[in-house]
């Protein structure tokens, strides 16, 4: 039985401090998650807290199978789909990423090319979207993403290398403007 198994078994007979490990356990994963969705670092944390929140509302209709962390994925999906349905603020454009500074501040290339990535990633259709984020950003297995998206698991390799050459595609143009 796993650290979760046991969590989820005392968190059913009303233990508190259970649900409060589960909540700490995962609560930078998701907020890592939801940072890819959101446009600023206070939307994320506002959508990883009512990722939890829906979580444990809903724990009653959750039958667990050892796939916590798959339901937790695809609450925060739905909260930051709904949050991005209600958002206003619109998306930096690729000109102003692209921007040259007269200084040199450690890390500010690092940060350039994480923002460039982020936008390039924006430009992918959500269902590739998607499948980056989790695997890249989140580190997410093939398997754990085919569990979390309701896909087979080889749709989601074969989507994986169609957004991985899309990506490389655009990167490629990226690089030709700037030099």
């Amino acid at each position: 039985m796993t650290r979760e198994d046991e969590l989820i078994s005392k968190i059913e007979q009303g233990d508190a401090d259970a649900l409060n490990e589960l909540v700490t356990a995962y609560y930078p994963e998701i907020l890592r998650y939801c940072l890819w969705h959101a446009p600023n670092r206070t939307l994320a944390q506002d959508a990883t807290q009512e990722t939890f929140l829906k979580a444990i509302r809903y724990l009653n209709r959750y039958v667990h199978k050892g796939k916590f962390r798959a339901f937790l994925y695809k609450i925060a999906a739905n909260t930051c789909i709904d949050m991005n349905r209600k958002k206003c603020v619109s998306d930096i454009p690729l000109d102003e990423l692209s921007l040259n500074y007269s200084y040199e501040e450690k890390g500010y290339e690092e940060a350039q090319a994480d923002m460039q990535l982020q936008y390039l990633i924006k430009t992918l259709p959500d269902e590739l979207k998607e499948l980056i984020i989790l695997r890249f950003g989140q580190e997410l297995t093939i398997r754990e993403i085919a569990a979390i998206t309701n896909t087979p698991l080889r749709t989601v390799q074969s989507r994986l290398r169609c957004a991985i050459k899309q990506l490389k595609k655009e990167l490629g143009k990226v690089e030709k403007v700037e030099n």
